[in-house]
Formats: structure tokens, sequence, C-alpha cells
């Protein structure tokens, strides 16, 4: 794709950005400092996606025995699983700088122009909610991906003359949550690909283990365990946990952490063993009592509970289905057996025909 050197093109070009992002954690600056204090930087510090680790640190080695910068990486999952820290590990491992950025924030062509052009030789560019870049910003993205070369133009009518401006070779590194929403020729673009895995209880025991230290905060083995049920195997929300169950126990309590205190503490915040919080128990409520357990579409969910249809797919739905809760059919979403069990209904006759 040709590019042609005026602001006033690039605006005309542009697509619009979306007006309602994606609702995540990162968004609140608070709490971007306080995951940046206890991201983990190298391999040995960062737990869990066993498979994805070893597999990138051959990868890693190879590219620096052939001194060739790694080939691009795409990490697709749900929310909080690590995707952004998983990038700066393997930055740190290769001994290079990162440049970090999101997809709603590369709106017009010279926004992604800029930052192709400040790469050095070997660096890595991340781009998060890569799924979200508009047209023209990934068609530019293209040769620079292939061929390391922007593609530009320069004047107009009959002077134009047409420009290929080499890039140092770099690695591009995307993340999102929903990988089905990348165009085909993006995603073929990528050398590797991984999907993360939501962690184990006993991965995230460590995790919440590891933050304690951190953050000083006195907890026993049982405490850990006890905030990991009910982290919906995620990190991020493991973390959070570890805060509010630590001011919990500070101002009721001598400041250690234990099993009791923890499941105390979590019951006044209302997030039950699962990990469920109101929202969750409202959307499995709502679909039992008021349409039978299901089938019904999205929107109709999002309207009746008052929030956002993309909150609902990208915050609520995965663990959901992930725990067995929430089945997702052709026709909508129904409440599983085990989310009837969950919730404390009996399944009726009727119910356990239109169930199983």
């Amino acid at each position: 794709m040709s590019i042609i050197a005026d602001d006033n093109d690039f605006k005309t070009a542009t697509e619009k950005k979306e007006k309602n992002p994606v609702i995540k954690p990162e968004e609140i600056e608070a709490d971007r400092n306080f995951e940046n204090s206890i991201r983990p930087k190298t391999f040995d510090t960062y737990i869990g996606q066993s498979g994805i680790k070893d597999t990138l640190k051959i990868t890693i080695q190879a590219a620096k025995k052939r001194n060739l910068p790694l080939d691009h990486l795409l990490f697709y999952g749900p929310p909080g699983l690590g995707k952004t820290t998983l990038a700066g590990v393997i930055a740190e491992e290769m001994g290079v700088d990162i440049k970090i950025t999101s997809a709603p924030a590369l709106e017009r062509p010279r926004d992604i122009i800029g930052i192709l052009m400040s790469l050095k030789e070997g660096e890595i560019l991340f781009i998060d909610e890569i799924h979200r870049l508009n047209r023209v910003t990934e068609e530019i993205l293209y040769p620079a991906m292939e061929d390391f070369y922007l593609d530009m133009t320069t004047g107009k009518s009959q002077t134009v003359k047409t420009l290929r401006v080499p890039l140092p070779k770099f690695t591009l590194i995307g993340a999102t949550t929903k990988a089905g929403e990348l165009s085909g020729p993006l995603r073929d673009r990528f050398g590797i690909i991984h999907r993360l895995e939501f962690y184990s209880d006993d991965e995230l025991a460590q995790v919440i283990e590891r933050t304690a230290g951190i953050l000083e905060i006195e907890i026993d083995e049982s405490g850990a365990y006890a905030i990991a049920k009910r982290s919906r195997g995620t990190p991020r929300i493991a973390n959070r946990l570890v805060k509010r169950v630590s001011d919990y126990a500070l101002v009721k309590h001598n400041g250690k952490i234990t099993e009791s205190i923890a499941n105390i503490s979590l019951d006044i915040l209302k997030i039950d063993e699962y990990g469920l919080d109101t929202t969750d128990r409202n959307l499995l409520k709502l679909i039992v009592e008021k349409y039978d357990g299901g089938p019904v579409g999205i929107e109709t969910i999002a309207a009746a509970i008052g929030e956002d249809v993309r909150t609902i797919e990208d915050v609520c739905e995965p663990f959901l289905l992930q725990a067995g809760l929430l089945q997702r059919t052709p026709r909508g979403r129904k409440v599983s057996p085990e989310g009837y069990r969950h919730l404390g209904y009996k399944i009726s006759v009727s119910d356990q025909q239109s169930l199983f």
C-alpha cells in the first residue's frame, strides 16, 4: 500500500476510533502502576504458562545464535493472563527495548508510521488489543512486517514519486482477547501464535505468595490458596484480591492473611467460592428466572442487567464458559446444569430435557 505523506490525506484515510473501548483493568492508572510494580521480568519469575515458556526459551536462544530478531508473535486469550507481561519478559530475555502501545491509540496513519520510524534494530513493538486496528493502519503494517519497508508517495498529480523507506528489523508482538476478529492477512504474518490458558489454583497460589512478598504482606499457604480458588484462574484478579484481603486483615486482625480471614473478607466482597461476583450471578440468575435457563441472546442479557455487550463477552463470559456454568449455543446463552446447582436452583424435568 502506498502512503501519501500529507496530513490532510492521512486524516481522510483514517477510520473513526471506536466509541466504546473494551473495559479493561489496564485503563485505570493506579492499577497500571500497581501491576508494573509486581510484573515479573524474567522467565524464572514468570509463573504459569509452562508450555509457552518452554517454547519461547528455545525460540529466543535460536534467535540469539542466529543474531536475528524474533519472528513476529501473537498472544491471545482472556484478559488478565499475562500477555503484556510476557512481552516484557521476552524483551528482557532478548536484551532489547520494547515500545508498548494499543490499537485504539493508532487512529491515524502517522501514529504507526512515527513509531515504526523510531524503532531500532532488534527492538520489540507491542500492540495491545491488536484486533481493533483500523484498516489503513493494518495495511501499513503488512510490508513493515514482511519486508521491513514502508511504502510511501510524495508530491501530487504529475509529480508523484513512490518511495520505499527501509526499516530496521524489528519484532511485532500483538495481543488480543479476540483472535477471531483479526483479519486473515494480518494473522498470517505472525510466525508464532500462542493461546494463554487460565491458571490452576496451585499456580495462582504461587502468584499470590510472590505478590504478597513484594508488597510485604504476611500470608500463609492456606490463605494464598483460599484467595486463589476465588480468582477465576486469572493472575490480575488474584493480585487485586491480595490487596483487598490484606486491607481487611490489617484493619480487623493482626495483618496476617490466613484461610479464615481470606474467606471472611471475600464473602464481604460478595465473591463466592467459584470467584463469581454480583454481576456474574445476576447474569446467571437472569437467564434462569426470566428465560427458563435459556437460550437467550447476548444483547437481551446486556440490556436486562445494564451492562455493555462487550463487557459481558470479554469479562464475564470467558470464565463462566470455562467453568462450565454457561453454555453458548447458536440460539443464545444457556445456563448449564452445573450453573443451576451452583446457584442453588432445583432442575425441573422440563429444564432437564432442555439442558441436556
